[in-house]
């Protein structure tokens, strides 16, 4: 079956509160221990559940139409399928977000002393959408682009391209990561440097279905750059760009930057693959690992994190034993949490404030 899926995704991020006298009292709270109590309407149904990756959390028949359930997801921004009867439901009555390549429930749990990814009243920096030609793929992509509050077309920045990760798109920095709301508050705190933030679509994919995430590594060299740097006032320096990017988009970082240490000064590495977490490609952008004056020379700051409970732990491992011995000058940090947005955010929140230092 040939498919045609439309340029932009749309996903719902405000509550739908529905018709009381058709819907019922449907929904979610958060309460103060991080608990969450669910309730949806399946008149139909013999069995609901919360699958959380492997994670299962049942919910009870309440009357002849509701379900509900209070359940323990942990702390932070929690995707989950919703199965009535064994098939995947997308409930209205819950926040919608985009992940594993399709629009899927969440829950967002404060995570007590990080606040700093809060909608506060501060000046807020803005996010426009642009679709610029790429000459890799032969049609339009995405991205997105955050300007600082006190953005002025008049003066030059440095530029950040930051990458999500496999199944994700360009919104999930903004959405799910809160990229933009970090930087906001970081800059009214003084911590970090103004910059231009630049997030792209990196499932790229030809018409020809070549293999998608493989061809972004082309297209921000070939494509991306040089549309940011003829769009906005940026410098195009190399000690003014850097790349980042979580799980997919930290091997595309560490590929394009190791690869191209005379365009990236800065590179940050989420979630965090140097080398291709299933092998069996050969991977020249891991040379440069081997002269560690050059790779000194080409980076101010050249940053690795992950969560503690992250599945992909002894592939990061698997890097830690590769660097090994070698005098590179790489920080490595851990974060608790696992392959999953609330380390994320504590890998911006920490690599924003160590770039474009003066």
């Amino acid at each position: 079956m040939k498919k045609q899926w439309p340029l932009d995704t749309a996903v719902s991020f405000d509550p739908y509160q529905g018709e009381p006298g058709r819907d019922g009292d449907q929904g979610y709270e958060i309460h103060e221990d991080g608990t969450v109590t669910i309730r949806i309407k399946a008149p139909f149904a013999k069995e609901v559940v919360l699958d959380m990756f492997g994670n299962i959390f049942p919910l009870e028949k309440v009357s002849e139409e509701m379900w509900e359930g209070r359940v323990d997801l942990g702390r932070g921004f929690k995707y989950f399928f919703l199965k009535i009867d064994g098939n995947e439901v997308l409930n209205p009555y819950l926040p919608i977000g985009y992940g594993c390549c399709r629009p899927m429930n969440f829950v967002d749990i404060p995570v007590p002393g990080e606040e700093w990814d809060s909608l506060f009243d501060i000046p807020h920096g803005a996010v426009t959408r642009h679709y610029f030609p790429s000459s890799v793929t032969g049609k339009l992509e995405i991205c997105l682009v955050y300007t600082p509050a006190n953005y002025d077309p008049a003066k030059k920045y440095p530029v950040l391209y930051l990458q999500h990760g496999y199944g994700e798109n360009e919104t999930g920095w903004v959405y799910q990561g809160h990229a933009a709301r970090i930087a906001d508050k970081l800059l009214y705190d003084g911590k970090m440097e103004e910059m231009i933030i630049v997030m792209a679509n990196g499932m790229t994919q030809a018409p020809e279905n070549k293999a998608r995430f493989g061809l972004f590594t082309e297209v921000i060299l070939a494509d991306l750059i040089p549309y940011i740097e003829g769009k906005y006032p940026v410098y195009t320096d190399k000690w003014h760009r850097a790349m980042a990017g979580l799980s997919m988009g930290s091997y595309q970082t560490s590929i394009v930057t190791m690869s191209n240490p005379d365009l990236f000064g800065y590179a940050g590495v989420f979630s965090g693959f140097m080398s291709m977490a299933f092998g069996g490609n050969p991977e020249p952008h891991l040379e440069i690992l081997e002269d560690s004056e050059k790779f000194n020379d080409s980076f101010k700051v050249f940053y690795r994190a992950m969560g503690t409970e992250d599945t992909y732990f002894q592939n990061f491992e698997k890097d830690d034993k590769m660097l090994e011995g070698k005098p590179l000058n790489i920080t490595r940090k851990t974060f608790p949490g696992g392959h999953d947005w609330s380390v994320w955010r504590r890998c911006i929140h920490d690599f924003l404030p160590m770039i474009f230092k003066q």
